[in-house]
């Protein structure tokens, strides 16, 4: 064998090996993203039913007498800030934090209401709405392991040097948008 011969076997082994690593680099930044939009997708179907629940807890509340109606305002707004925002960008985050304030909000005043403890479809709402909560955080946790292993991967060699075949981003995390806020039990005020 000539030394051409063995440059160019060297030569076609190093670009067979780049070209399949660039083709699984490829193929597992492609499925890491569909797997981000699988958690985005599983977000927004928990926050459409917690949409659709929310309406007739605000309904079943209201025919308390004398309840906070400036609670039952928040709730609405917020669900309505959260409605009109498409996406699952930094001000969904947002508005959904701030939903999920207003309705612990609505909880913790709710138990100072005998009439609205005793009401079975209150009971049945608050039950569907914990669930539903219960289901969207799984959601968020889910999305947000994903996203992890997204953007930790895509800046992994060799990957690093293949993401811009992929359109590879760095993906948000799903956080609360102030920690030490958020993890304050709602005070409640007569």
């Amino acid at each position: 064998m000539t030394i051409i011969n063995v440059v160019l076997t060297i030569f076609i082994i190093v670009l067979v090996v780049i070209v399949f690593s660039a083709i699984i680099v490829y193929n597992r930044l492609i499925s890491l993203q569909n797997k981000v939009k699988e958690g985005a997708s599983d977000i927004d179907v928990q926050l459409k039913r917690r949409y659709d629940l929310i309406p007739n807890l605000i309904n079943t509340v209201k025919g308390a007498a004398n309840f906070e109606q400036e609670t039952l305002d928040k709730v609405i707004k917020a669900r309505q800030q959260a409605i009109n925002i498409s996406g699952l960008t930094k001000e969904k985050m947002e508005a959904e934090n701030m939903l999920s304030g207003a309705l612990r909000q609505l909880f913790a005043l709710s138990e100072n209401y005998p009439d609205i403890k005793s009401n079975q479809n209150y009971l049945q709402l608050q039950q569907e709405l914990t669930n539903t909560e219960d289901r969207i955080l799984s959601a968020r946790r889910f999305y947000n392991q994903v996203v992890a292993d997204y953007n930790t991967y895509q800046n992994q060699f060799p990957a690093i040097l293949f993401k811009g075949l992929a359109n590879a981003k760095i993906e948000p995390f799903f956080e609360l948008e102030n920690p030490t806020e958020e993890r304050k039990v709602p005070e409640v005020r007569f």
